[in-house]
């Protein structure tokens, strides 16, 4: 008798906050799941419509207080009853290539989680490389625990980790405004962080403004060879660019400022694209 495939075994979850421009593609790349979880925490404009017109999708409401509470609860807490679940941001797109992988692959029982890298693309166009790394995105349940890290969440596997060859793109649709008032936040609680590891390349960098920033633009656009992307190799870059000046203008504040606390939160969802 034939195994069944490990894809009837997984179950995708995303959390969403006003994802309109961005759930429909990342649905469309996951006509394979019979049952999808998605926790959303106030979409305002068409998400949750959009959503709700797939009939395997099982949508959960709770106010963000931190991505990893709202993870624990998206996993631990919604009846997800597979093997295996597959954690999506609402900008990801299951690549055909991973989707083939998964449908042949075979687990060995001590295999806890698979790391999966990342195609990035700004608005649909593809870039030949990027800042953002490799993550355990698939994961035996039971097999892991969340906890907050910085502006994000961080994922502690137990047991043997494994890479795949195929890949996810992540292409997030939202506007620049949405990017932007996003970095504000992260970029909030990243300052706090910037003694953590003083001794790395990159807190170094950033200890001296302005140079992060204009490292993170070097790097991308021309180390990486983003100026041969054209328009969307620019505009990742420029994001970089962005992101670190956000962060170096917060470190600074911090400094002249050290009773102040940096940009408040403004009681925002995080859950806006990283």
């Amino acid at each position: 008798m034939t195994a069944p495939s490990l894809l009837d075994r997984i179950t995708p979850v995303l959390l969403t906050h006003d994802e309109e421009p961005n759930i429909g593609g990342a649905l469309s790349h996951l006509r394979w799941a019979k049952d999808i979880v998605v926790v959303d925490s106030g979409s305002a404009d068409r998400t949750l419509d959009i959503l709700r017109a797939d009939p395997r999708v099982r949508v959960f409401a709770r106010p963000f207080d931190t991505h990893a509470s709202q993870w624990r609860f998206a996993v631990m807490e919604t009846g997800v009853a597979s093997d295996w679940i597959l954690r999506l941001d609402a900008d990801y797109r299951v690549s055909d290539a991973l989707i083939a992988e998964l449908r042949d692959l075979r687990p060995a029982p001590d295999v806890a989680a698979y790391e999966i890298s990342f195609d990035y693309a700004i608005f649909g166009g593809a870039l030949r490389t990027s800042l953002y790394p490799p993550n355990t995105v698939l994961l035996r349940s039971g097999c892991f625990s969340v906890y907050d890290r910085g502006h994000t969440e961080a994922w502690r596997v137990h047991g043997r980790i494994e890479r795949l060859a195929g890949r996810i793109v992540h292409d997030d649709r939202k506007s620049t405004a949405r990017f932007v008032s996003a970095q504000i936040r992260y970029m909030s609680r990243e300052v706090e962080r910037l003694d953590a590891d003083p001794h790395s390349l990159k807190s170094r960098l950033r200890d001296h403004p302005p140079l992060m920033p204009i490292a993170a633009f070097v790097y991308a656009y021309f180390v990486k060879g983003l100026f041969l992307d054209g328009r969307a190799g620019l505009a990742y870059a420029l994001q970089r660019l962005i992101a670190e000046s956000i962060l170096a203008l917060m470190a600074l504040e911090k400094r002249l400022s050290p009773d102040v606390a940096p940009s408040t939160r403004d009681g925002a969802r995080d859950d806006d694209a990283r």
